[in-house]
């Protein structure tokens, strides 16, 4: 789990160390043969026999079982927990014209939702409806947020019934997918962190956007105790965020965890 602080980035908190990426996977690896010739790792899937591969617009085949796009897939997908846009499939080498012939059974992809699909070969992650949710608006600058942020920071009980992101007011228009809830706004997100490859508002902004939303409730006082424990936050900077209203309630929730 990393924070964003304007251009730089800092790892903290001690539980940081939960968040880190996936292995690659052997599959993905060359090996050399006795003779010098390359051959590929034993465990790479190949194409079925007698399987016509597809091909680009110069005729070259083009096979989401292919060594070279794999990698690439892999590449892009690992620290996003095996999720790919179609946008970074197309940038891989499968054309965007045979995506839905390369996410049958068979194949190396699983379409997961519209423009998004998963690498059979990576293991469902935590919170993947999450990861999909966002990679869905990825382009349009989207940061998850509100309770799906505390979901991810692992600050609440929340396990919300839709995926909440915030994109820059400017992006109004875009389309919502499916199991998704847009939220806009003129702030920017100054401070933020990833997780599993997601960039989440920080502690401070999740709370805040959760009291606008919702009041204070029993979540807030367990979000608060619970970004002071994992250290990903502090009181000054929950005190300088959170409107005035609040600061009693939150002040309460201070000293309760100091207890």
């Amino acid at each position: 789990m990393r924070e964003f602080s304007g251009s730089e980035s800092n790892r903290i908190g001690p539980d940081s160390a939960r968040f880190g990426p996936f292995q690659p996977l052997a599959g993905s690896e060359w090996l050399n043969g006795q003779d010098g010739t390359a051959v590929v790792d034993q465990y790479m899937p190949q194409p079925a026999a007698g399987t016509a591969n597809v091909t680009n617009m110069s005729g070259i085949p083009v096979d989401s079982r292919d060594s070279s796009v794999l990698d690439r897939l892999y590449e892009i997908a690992e620290p996003q927990g095996g999720f790919v846009a179609a946008r970074q499939a197309v940038e891989a080498g499968i054309p965007r014209s045979t995506l839905s012939y390369h996410a049958t059974e068979s194949d190396a992809l699983e379409r997961v939702a519209h423009g998004v699909y998963r690498l059979r070969r990576f293991p469902t992650p935590p919170h993947a409806h999450v990861i999909a949710g966002w990679l869905a608006l990825a382009r349009a600058d989207a940061v998850v947020s509100h309770e799906s942020a505390a979901e991810l920071l692992e600050i609440t009980d929340l396990i919300p019934d839709v995926v909440h992101v915030t994109l820059p007011r400017a992006k109004r228009g875009v389309r919502t997918p499916s199991g998704v809830r847009i939220h806009f706004s003129d702030r920017p997100i100054e401070r933020r962190r990833e997780v599993l490859g997601v960039p989440v508002t920080g502690a401070e902004r999740t709370i805040a956007d959760m009291l606008r939303s919702d009041g204070w409730t029993e979540q807030s006082d367990l979000a608060v105790r619970e970004s002071i424990h994992h250290g990903l936050t502090t009181p000054r900077r929950l005190r300088a965020e959170l409107p005035g209203k609040w600061q009693p309630r939150l002040n309460a929730a201070l000293d309760h965890g100091a207890t």
